[in-house]
């Protein structure tokens, strides 16, 4: 049962992760995602067959040490941004901070829960919210960091960095192996049990 909640907790925070780039993308001036029925926290359209089933599956299977899995970005069109530069910025900002926003009111109503399963759930609903906000500012094309540090880079180091997000899966990947994301439990934790009042 606590494993299924935990699941069902991930998926709707990934969705509303990425409803709330297309969201911002639409504020700045694309309504790609909108006329692609991508505005929505129906899971369905966000299902990716291979990224968001196979292949958690798949490393669950494996055994593996590591488990990823992803819904299916939010489609955006940078250059109907009224203003370009700023779009990606706020697009980039748009779904970790939906998360940080998310998993502090989770953290914050757990002060109003008693002890027992429910609150276990509630703040481990919290942590997941911080861990997908702060993994997702990792500065790695194309993960979220990566907008916004490129918006903060000369044109022709961007060009650069931007670049790399042909190789990101297999960045991450390896960041991941190398143990560069262990930093990440304790320091949410430490957030969440902050915001809960312990």
């Amino acid at each position: 049962m606590t494993t299924i909640l935990i699941l069902f907790i991930v998926f709707f925070s990934i969705i509303l992760h990425e409803f709330s780039h297309g969201y911002i993308a639409y504020l700045n001036g694309d309504d790609t995602a909108k006329n692609m029925g991508r505005l929505t926290f129906n899971p369905l359209p966000h299902i990716d067959p291979v990224n968001t089933i196979l292949l958690p599956l798949m490393l669950i299977v494996l055994n593996s040490p590591i488990i990823i899995g992803m819904a299916k970005p939010v489609p955006v069109n940078p250059f109907n941004f009224r203003d370009y530069d700023r779009g990606m910025l706020n697009v980039g900002l748009a779904g970790p901070v939906s998360n940080i926003i998310f998993g502090s009111i989770l953290a914050f109503s757990s002060r109003f829960l008693g002890y027992g399963f429910i609150k276990d759930v509630v703040l481990w609903a919290g942590q997941i919210n911080f861990i997908l906000a702060f993994f997702n500012l990792i500065p790695i094309p194309p993960l979220d960091g990566s907008r916004v540090v490129s918006f903060f880079l000369p044109q022709s180091v961007r060009y650069k960095y931007d670049q790399l997000e042909r190789y990101g899966i297999i960045i991450v990947i390896l960041f991941l192996l190398a143990g560069g994301h262990i930093w990440l439990f304790p320091l949410t934790k430490k957030i969440v049990y902050a915001i809960a009042g312990f």
